[in-house]
């Protein structure tokens, strides 16, 4: 192991499907401190053709917030970036060819049904190793050869390393993010070849794979013009947020499982080796890559997205909806609520969340609620049920023992789901910290630097002395 040296500063882009931040973090000597330097919003836009994210502009939105960064700390060594996954963008000759579809947009149905015609979800998971979902990758890959947009690209790239290369003019393929593509040997950590040929994706646009902690090289001179002048390099970091939100868990043991709770929720446990089993696949389990050869194995539930689009419902009439005081009125609410299956996907499109769960509680013979603060605490419950279901099969079929369970991210700050997933798993929560992503991308770049050392505990230890979490102990009476 090598010593960690000095200290220095990074900054960590942290792109979500609502939000984006920059953030400076000040790594060495056993301290791990962050800095808020841009925080901006980030929304899908609708078009004729579907449900696109404006790039462009969140790829000047990340100059605007690294230009800030700069300034803030003039000897900034490093650059990394995480988002969401399986979205991406196709270019020609380094030209983007269209703006990129969002994972929501209604074109992949048809798609998955194309796949599924050529290769069957048995031998699919077998190969890749992930839940069934929809927007995987390699279902909208396939929507984009139908279309025949496919025919046009050279280059395939997620968001990541998309942002990535207009910064450094490096094209490459992290490899946590692209195990969610679908096209990642579960057992090879490669791009399956056989399994990119039977389905006609051209294999010529997928670039190649480097492991998070990867030197991407330094800022192109179209970069430096609005970053402005730096010595910084772009590092390669657990580029799907939640690889890097995984990496901060301030665990202290094995026996952990872990929630990253935000517009998505990934309920799951970490593990050394995939588990491909049929229960894991009908269980809905995936095994995603994590850092240092991690897996991440868990299973997607629909998350925080249910509450946040039922505001943006209510807001719509030009109401200003207070998250706060809704979730107080929730925690007051002590009559039963009824609860739904926060993974079915009638939820996963955007628009009238509220209409959606009252429809799918209606069908299913349950009564809807009557007020908002029913609503909501219905949805949260809903939710901690959902989490402790998949972490309960989690354990059952990695055969992990269990003890606590982590939140991290956004929905750690969300006391009411915190003790509910308590009360619903039997298993003390530790929440926080809410930054979670930004850290485990901070830590990496920093371990690549020599500011920090070791394996994924001891950059765990960091986390477990510079961020306090808060408790929240299963209640006797439920």
């Amino acid at each position: 192991m090598t010593p960690a040296r000095l200290s220095g500063s990074v900054a960590a882009v942290d792109l979500g499907a609502t939000s984006g931040r920059v953030v400076l973090g000040h790594v060495g000597g056993g301290e791990l401190r962050l800095t808020d330097v841009a925080r901006f919003a980030n929304q899908p836009v609708r078009t004729l053709d579907g449900l696109h994210w404006s790039v462009l502009e969140l790829y000047r939105d990340v100059v605007e917030g690294l230009a800030a960064a700069t300034r803030q700390e003039p000897q900034l060594a490093s650059i990394g970036i995480d988002s969401w996954a399986v979205d991406y963008g196709l270019l020609r000759g380094g030209r983007l060819l269209g703006d990129p579809y969002a994972y929501r947009d209604e074109r992949n149905a048809a798609a998955v049904d194309i796949v599924h015609g050529t290769i069957g979800a048995d031998e699919l998971y077998r190969r890749n190793g992930l839940q069934h979902l929809p927007f995987n990758s390699l279902f909208q890959l396939t929507a984009d050869r139908t279309a025949g947009v496919l025919d046009l690209a050279d280059a395939f790239l997620l968001l990541p390393d998309l942002l990535g290369y207009w910064l450094t003019g490096s094209s490459v393929a992290e490899r946590t993010n692209a195990s969610t593509t679908g096209l990642v040997g579960v057992e090879s950590g490669a791009w399956d070849a056989d399994l990119i040929e039977r389905l006609a994706l051209r294999p010529e646009i997928f670039r190649p794979l480097v492991d998070a902690g990867t030197d991407l090289g330094g800022l192109a001179p179209t970069a430096v013009r609005g970053v402005g002048a730096t010595r910084a390099r772009v590092s390669a970091v657990g580029s799907h947020d939640t690889a890097s939100a995984v990496v901060a868990i301030p665990a202290t043991g094995p026996d952990f499982a872990y929630i990253s709770s935000g517009t998505w929720s990934l309920v799951g446990v970490e593990l050394e080796r995939p588990v491909l089993s049929d229960a894991s696949r009908e269980a809905g389990f995936t095994n995603e890559g994590g850092v240092d050869g991690r897996v991440r194995y868990l299973h997607n539930v629909m998350g925080l997205w249910l509450l946040t689009e039922c505001i943006r419902d209510w807001e719509r009439s030009g109401e200003t909806v207070s998250l706060a005081a809704l979730l107080e009125q929730a925690g007051a609410v002590t009559a039963d609520v009824p609860v739904f299956d926060a993974d079915d996907e009638a939820f996963l499109a955007p628009g009238d969340m509220p209409a959606r769960i009252a429809a799918w509680l209606t069908a299913h013979d349950r009564p809807v609620p009557a007020s908002r603060a029913e609503l909501v605490r219905s949805i949260l419950q809903s939710l901690a049920n959902a989490y402790a279901g998949a972490v309960r099969s989690a354990a059952r079929l990695s055969g992990r023992d269990v003890g606590v369970v982590h939140i991290v991210g956004g929905g750690s700050q969300n006391a009411l789901l915190c003790q509910l997933t308590a009360d619903a798993t039997g298993l003390p929560v530790l929440a926080g910290p809410v930054e979670a992503t930004a850290i485990g991308n901070v830590l990496v770049q920093a371990r690549a630097l020599g500011f920090a050392s070791g394996d994924l505990e001891a950059l765990r230890a960091l986390v477990v002395r510079a961020f306090p979490v808060t408790t929240y102990r299963p209640r006797s009476s439920h």
